[in-house]
């Protein structure tokens, strides 16, 4: 059976994931993310672009299913959002669904 293999590095904008050395890097700054938030990170980057819905993200982070509603993504997001700092805003939030890392920054945003 072949396994599939995570991307060892993932790099969009300043935010670097190193899935081998389990390291985030923020503008060459080290981040201390729990496993938790090191796993939510890494799924949203190499999903690019797509929605998460909370239930994909309960699942697929916390291996957790459930019908019940929960704020454990959101809490999680917030402290991950926190912990990027400047870059905080690649994760966008859709309404009613879930989440994105964002396909190209928003220039209002962006500082350069």
């Amino acid at each position: 059976e072949g396994v599939v293999e995570a991307p060892k590095l993932i790099t969009i904008g300043r935010i670097v994931v190193d899935g081998e050395r389990h390291a985030v890097t923020v503008a060459d700054q080290a981040v201390e993310l729990t496993a938790t938030e090191f796993k939510l990170l890494r799924l949203l980057m190499e999903r690019r672009g797509r929605v998460q819905t909370r239930e994909h993200l309960l699942i697929n982070v916390w291996n957790y299913e459930t019908e019940i509603e929960t704020r454990t993504v959101d809490t999680h997001v917030r402290r991950l959002r926190e912990k990027l700092g400047s870059e905080a805003d690649w994760i966008e939030t859709i309404r009613g669904v879930g989440y994105r890392f964002a396909e190209r920054r928003s220039t209002e945003s962006a500082n350069t």
